[in-house]
């Protein structure tokens, strides 16, 4: 009785899987559902099971509905849909993240088994022709690379390449060998699923997704931004290998924008602008790291702006990162910033305590010799800086354990990193916000101690009280006494006005530029914690 029980209610979930199937779309279901979960129904709830956090958001925001559709369907009533972590989906993908960084391929990996149709709107004018290197008629590899000094299969890759002369060095997309002195290195991208989410990127990551799953779509073009450490070309490398998978027929390029400028200077001189063009619009998406590198270069960011136009014109997917927003960057070109606020833009941001423990914990997960919780804590706490900060005392750690042949703990870790501890917290005072300021507006070193009224004076100076108040443990009579002003009160009055100036979304006027006041304070805050 119970096997007949159990078997009526392993078909009933078939068919509920199969609903949810045709709801989402095939390729929508193996991304997200077929790998990713386990349903069970108890009652009136059916529960879904999850791997994470990350994962429990996103299905539930993105394809809840159309469960608690599939479910009413077949079972005949509106029920309870639960998204929750399952123990079992959790400790797998930890085994597998876990085999991923331990892995280092020495050979490419082998094609892709069964490629995926690209949707027709994306498809390249001629999806299987071999990209045309702009420089390769007349100039041999090592004189292209030399302007860079190094390969530039380390830094680009695309799909549809198959010699060392072409755009793109590796067939595989950048994973192939790269020979020097016997020793033989293999790319490994980054993927999506490794990247630890919190606060500090949480939409950033969620653009990413969106991308991956229909490229060219929503998020079009995608700008992502931020101080370096934060995750930048992590991601952009996550949507470089998900596209690859999801659509392995696609021809999907990753630049630095560094080597753009090389190679688009390279085509110049040898007059080969054509063929450069040509190359670099024929791809189904292009993904761009470090924008920012364009700036003062007026020719290559044109050339990039006429590359740009091109494949949106074409439904094609663009994806850029930079160091801020791109409103904040005085160097682009009208007209390509007018390109990029018409995308989505998002920012990434130092993390905070709590992402600073799961990416300790991520990174440390599965070397030897083991972290600690204890450990893990006080670094989370200790240091405030990016993701290379936490990897490097991570590194640290486990190299002066190995030397001295200590097990690790809370004595070993501050004998290992005492140094980087003791300089780690960074006091911000009233002053480094004062210079940030008149850095930033370019005014003269002491005038927002000035008794001047005008508004040239003012409204910078509350501007610094605001971040006074927000980045300092200084008093608000403390902050009147180092401004000149009569009374806290004034202070407070100050601080209240900035917060006021950022519920309405206002612009100030200072010299001859109107600034937006939340990105005047990004852009002081930027200089404050560089």
């Amino acid at each position: 009785m119970a096997t007949t029980k159990q078997a009526t209610s392993d078909a009933t979930l078939s068919r509920l899987q199969q609903a949810i199937r045709q709801r989402v779309g095939d390729a929508r279901y193996q991304l997200w559902f077929a790998p990713h979960t386990r349903f069970s129904c108890a009652a009136d709830r059916l529960t879904v099971g999850v791997p994470n956090l990350h994962f429990q958001d996103w299905l539930n925001k993105t394809f809840g509905e159309s469960v608690r559709e599939a479910v009413a369907e077949v079972y005949g009533r509106p029920m309870e849909v639960a998204f929750v972590i399952d123990a079992q989906l959790f400790r797998a993908a930890r085994a597998a993240e876990a085999r991923a960084n331990e892995q280092v391929p020495a050979t490419p990996p082998p094609a892709p088994p069964a490629p995926a149709a690209l949707p027709p709107k994306r498809r390249s004018r001629s999806a299987h022709s071999e990209p045309i290197d702009p420089v390769s008629l007349g100039t041999s590899s090592s004189t292209r690379t030399a302007s860079t000094g190094t390969s530039s299969s380390t830094r680009t890759a695309s799909t549809g390449t198959s010699s060392s002369t072409e755009l793109f060095a590796s067939p595989t997309g950048g994973e192939g060998q790269r020979a020097g002195r016997g020793i033989k290195h293999a790319r490994r991208w980054r993927l999506l699923s490794q990247f630890v989410v919190g606060p500090c990127n949480r939409v950033a990551y969620a653009s990413a997704l969106s991308v991956v799953e229909q490229p060219g779509e929503h998020a079009n073009p995608l700008v992502l931004h931020g101080p370096v450490g934060t995750g930048k070309t992590h991601l952009l490398e996550g949507i470089y290998a998900g596209l690859r998978k999801n659509f392995p027929e696609a021809k999907v390029c990753w630049i630095t924008a560094e080597d753009f400028t090389n190679r688009f200077v390279q085509a110049a001189r040898f007059g080969k602008l054509s063929s450069f063009r040509r190359a670099f619009r024929e791809y189904d998406a292009l993904l761009l790291d470090d924008l920012h590198f364009l700036a003062k270069k007026p020719a290559t960011q044109e050339e990039f702006l006429h590359t740009f136009d091109a494949l949106l014109l074409d439904g094609k997917q663009v994806v850029v990162t930079c160091d801020c927003h791109p409103r904040l960057s005085e160097e682009l070109l009208p007209e390509l910033l007018d390109r990029l606020l018409g995308g989505a833009i998002w920012g990434l941001t130092p993390p905070d305590a709590q992402t600073r423990l799961d990416l300790l914990r991520a990174k440390s997960a599965g070397g030897s010799p083991a972290l600690p919780e204890d450990v893990l804590q006080l670094l989370a706490q200790t240091l405030r800086g990016n993701v290379r900060e936490l990897e490097g005392a991570i590194h640290s750690l486990r190299h002066y354990a190995r030397v001295t042949g200590q097990p690790v703990d809370m004595r070993l870790a501050q004998q290992a990193l005492g140094e980087l501890l003791r300089h780690a917290v960074r006091v911000v005072q009233i002053v480094d916000v004062e210079r940030a300021v008149v850095t930033t507006l370019r005014l003269p070193p002491n005038a927002l101690r000035e008794k001047s009224r005008a508004w040239a004076v003012t409204r910078p100076r509350t501007l610094a009280i605001y971040l006074c108040r927000k980045h300092t443990n200084a008093s608000y009579s403390a902050i009147s006494d180092y401004f000149g002003i009569k009374s806290h009160s004034a202070a407070v009055a100050a601080e209240k006005k900035v917060r006021q100036w950022l519920q309405e979304g206002q612009s100030l006027t200072l010299g001859e530029r109107d600034w937006p006041i939340r990105d005047l304070l990004e852009r002081i805050e930027r200089d404050l914690h560089r």
